[in-house]
């Protein structure tokens, strides 16, 4: 079995646990048809991902880290880019940042199965440098379709890149976090990176503010769907 369908196997057993925790045994045929079709799409992504030469920086990968979690996500949490954990093991947020965030989307109420997880770049740069631009405009076309393939309820950008990347605006982090801006539509939150509140353990607690606010616009849609008969 190659490692795509691997990872497309991996990421239709944690749609199946995550329905199945909340208590769905029977799947409408459209609804399980959209979802075939999102999950193929992602797959097909992939492999264009696996495939890409578009900067150097696949020359030194072991594996490209393209995702975790279901395609059938309501919150998106968009990343810098692998580290060494990440790229040895071929699955994002899986070092010491990675523990960071599962806990933060525990504390939220989720599972890490129930999301989607991504970075802007999908290929480690040197030593976990900070991207370059071109490599985040060679890369940013792979993270914009895997958002229109999702296209989530909210997405929780991680860190300066992320938000920069997304929104394409160049103010700090600090001067946007703690507010709800929009890509293509979705609502979008910035907050800090994982790595930076490991740096910085007194930013937690603005975190979990911003946390906070994904939690409340992810009820909100909610209260609007169960309101639409």
């Amino acid at each position: 079995m190659t490692q795509e369908r691997r990872r497309l196997a991996r990421a239709l057993r944690q749609h199946v646990e995550s329905l199945r925790a909340a208590g769905v045994s029977v799947l409408p045929l459209r609804r399980a048809a959209a979802d075939d079709e999102r999950t193929g799409r992602l797959a097909a992504l992939a492999r264009e991902v696996a495939a890409c030469r578009r900067c150097p920086l696949y020359r030194g990968r072991t594996h490209a880290v393209i995702s975790d979690g279901t395609p059938a996500a309501r919150l998106v949490f968009v990343g810098e880019a692998p580290g060494r954990d990440e790229d040895l093991a071929g699955v994002p947020f899986v070092g010491a940042a990675g523990q960071l965030l599962t806990k933060m989307i525990t504390a939220m109420g989720l599972a890490r199965k129930d999301v989607y997880i991504c970075n802007v770049l999908k290929d480690r740069p040197p030593q976990n440098r900070t991207p370059l631009p071109e490599e985040v405009e060679a890369c940013l076309p792979f993270l914009e379709a895997q958002l229109e393939i999702v296209r989530p309820q909210v997405i929780c950008a991680l860190g300066a890149v992320a938000t920069k990347a997304l929104l394409g605006q160049s103010l700090g982090l600090m001067k946007m976090r703690g507010q709800v801006r929009e890509w293509r539509g979705i609502p979008l939150v910035p907050t800090f990176h994982p790595a930076y509140l490991l740096r910085n353990p007194p930013a937690k607690r603005q975190a979990w503010e911003d946390l906070k606010l994904v939690k409340k616009l992810l009820s909100a849609v909610r209260g609007q769907q169960s309101g639409v008969r």
